[in-house]
């Protein structure tokens, strides 16, 4: 592996964890799919189709997202929404996360 793939792995491996996150914040106003894929790359949390539709159906299945078809256009979409729930699941790890950004930064780096 070079080191520029093994780097990729590493930045990927951070980053999924924040997808939930990303996710959960988000839709705080309604989004569909496709849209939040778009939404979430243009804000710098590129994933893929096969990794969020999934998340969106697990998160949903535990109370933390809630759905709802539009069938006002030719192809309906399926919206989801932030929960009661998954707002304060996104305050929660909201919190943690800057924690964890903190303690990070008091960490010695070599120049």
């Amino acid at each position: 592996m070079s080191e520029t793939e093994a780097l990729e792995t590493h930045v990927q491996e951070l980053r999924r964890g924040t997808i939930v996150l990303a996710c959960l914040r988000l839709l705080v106003n309604p989004g569909y799919g496709y849209g939040l894929l778009e939404e979430l790359e243009g804000r710098g949390f590129g994933t893929d189709a096969n990794t969020l539709y999934p998340l969106l159906r697990r998160l949903e299945k535990q109370g933390h997202l809630t759905s709802e078809w539009n069938t006002d256009e030719a192809r309906p979409r399926k919206f989801y929404r932030t929960s009661a729930a998954g707002s304060r699941l996104a305050a929660t790890l909201t919190e943690d996360f800057r924690s964890i950004a903190d303690a990070i930064d008091a960490l010695p780096l070599e120049d």
